[in-house]
């Protein structure tokens, strides 16, 4: 025999809390019942998973193994329960949805935020996700959409749409170079630089973000998203070159924001799985996240400087 859902439950449980206490607290059963399902799914898998020493559990091997599994599939699970309530009443349930870490700064937000004005009973879940683990969370199913700035291709997802943007210069107002009403790698010469976020996960070499330049530019500070770039530039660290999705809606007025102009191409990318329907709500967020795009975004794409 295996474990059924309830075993696997308490098993998570245990893990998480470290105790049959802590495991009996969170399902509001006895310590007796809980202790009584832990040794039921050793036996029946013929596996043991937990040392007892003084009093406390102690993992074994094992059972470190089964967890990483079992917390997948309790995603999926968990998954599986928002959709019946979705299912069941279209205007509440749950919505997950990935974006990158740059995303979460302006358009998304106001997306999401709009969405849940027209859909009080919904609950919307964001995962901030670099490129791989979006595309994971795609395809497992823990998220119904995936809102990346990379195409993020792969057999089993679909895009739902594309958004072209540009890239820009941001600095403090004071500095040199936010003079020019727009920056060209030739400009960046003799002047410290904050990395492009994550350049090679959205498909942007150097040879394309600073051409014949490259080897002439000096960059002294590599981030893993478009807000921290901005975060450090204002601190002084530099010029950083971000997404203007990130700047968008005028979220750091700090700074100054110039159009970068170089061969690097990029654009927001809306994504799903191809064999999965959408529910009402993500095809609602489509919607929010489009009219949002049309608000914010076409001032930053025009090039507007500040």
């Amino acid at each position: 025999m295996s474990m059924n859902l309830r075993h696997l439950e308490v098993f998570r449980l245990v893990m998480q809390t470290g105790s049959i206490k802590g495991a009996a607290a969170l399902l509001h059963v006895s310590e007796a019942a809980v202790s009584k399902l832990l040794g039921t799914a050793e036996r029946r898998m013929g596996l043991s998973l937990f040392e007892r020493a003084k009093g406390r559990l102690i993992p074994t091997p094992e059972a470190g193994r089964l967890y990483e599994d079992v917390e997948q599939l309790w995603h999926r699970v968990e998954r599986i329960e928002d959709l019946t309530r979705a299912l069941a009443n279209p205007d509440s349930g749950a919505l997950s949805v990935s974006i990158s870490p740059s995303l979460g700064t302006t358009v998304a937000p106001a997306a999401a935020t709009a969405l849940l004005a027209r859909m009080p009973r919904l609950a919307i879940n964001i995962e901030l996700l670099v490129p791989h683990l979006l595309v994971e969370s795609l395809v497992d199913g823990i998220s119904e959409l995936g809102v990346s700035l990379s195409p993020q291709e792969h057999p089993s997802l679909q895009l739902v749409q594309r958004y072209p943007t540009q890239l820009v210069c941001v600095m403090p107002p004071g500095h040199v170079l936010a003079r020019k009403k727009e920056i060209r790698a030739q400009d960046l010469q003799g002047h410290a630089v904050v990395s492009f976020p994550q350049a090679l996960s959205y498909g942007i070499t150097d040879a394309l973000l600073y051409g014949a330049h490259r080897d002439k530019i000096e960059v002294r500070l590599n981030v893993r998203s478009g807000q921290t770039a901005c975060w450090f530039s204002l601190a002084g660290a530099g010029i950083a070159i971000v997404d203007s999705v990130t700047v968008a809606g005028d979220a750091f007025p700090s700074l100054a924001v110039r159009p970068y102009r170089s061969a690097a191409k990029i654009a927001i990318h809306v994504l799903r799985h191809r064999n999965r329907p959408l529910s009402r709500a993500a095809e609602m967020f489509c919607e929010s996240f489009e009219e949002t795009w049309k608000r914010l975004a076409p001032p930053m794409a025009a090039g507007a400087a500040r």
